[in-house]
């Protein structure tokens, strides 16, 4: 997945996130696992001991989990620029704070959301879409039962989300900190 902050944009290049895929090595969780409240709306955070490097330190914002399987939109993986045309020519995911709605837009948890059109993007453009904005192209998937048996063994760590990692943070430091804060122990 690639992501874009935007706290202005204008005619200026944008960052843009390194791409996360669907982690392909399921894990199913063991006969005995309890089942798991959902995480939407919290951080997954990759533990040191993750073995896919695709997700090595990545802090992902969970949108969607439920019996159906999981989403989650990647923060913390910059890999350079991309001029404005070329970024209005791609339809992304925009996780946003929630005071800008569309008819398209999920909310998460009611301080963040999300809308994936280009008509939010051409709003970023003219100064009237949401005040915070993180721009993804892509996202993270997980079957039913796939993210819990991840979690059974220990690959993931979760935290409560946080709008200053989401939209503040340089994106260097949000691993860390989301660690600092993480609800299990290592």
């Amino acid at each position: 997945m690639s992501l874009l902050s935007l706290p202005r944009l204008g005619a200026i290049a944008a960052a843009i996130l390194v791409p996360a895929t669907l982690l392909h090595a399921a894990v199913p969780p063991p006969a005995e696992a309890p089942q798991q409240a959902s995480l939407t709306g919290q951080l997954l955070i990759a533990a040191p001991t993750m073995g896919d490097p695709r997700f090595q330190h990545t802090v992902i914002l969970m949108v969607r989990h439920d019996r159906n399987g999981a989403l989650g939109i990647v923060i913390n993986r910059p890999i350079g620029e991309r001029p404005l045309a070329g970024i209005l020519e791609e339809i992304g995911f925009v996780v946003h704070s929630a005071e800008y709605r569309r008819s398209d837009t999920v909310d998460i948890d009611g301080r963040v959301a999300m809308t994936s059109s280009l008509e939010i993007l051409r709003d970023i453009g003219n100064h009237r879409g949401p005040s915070k904005s993180l721009i993804a192209f892509g996202y993270a998937g997980w079957a039913p039962g796939q993210l819990e048996g991840e979690l059974a063994h220990g690959f993931w760590f979760t935290t409560p989300q946080d709008a200053k990692l989401i939209f503040d943070e340089d994106r260097d430091e949000v691993w860390d900190n989301a660690m600092k804060r993480r609800t299990q122990d290592l």
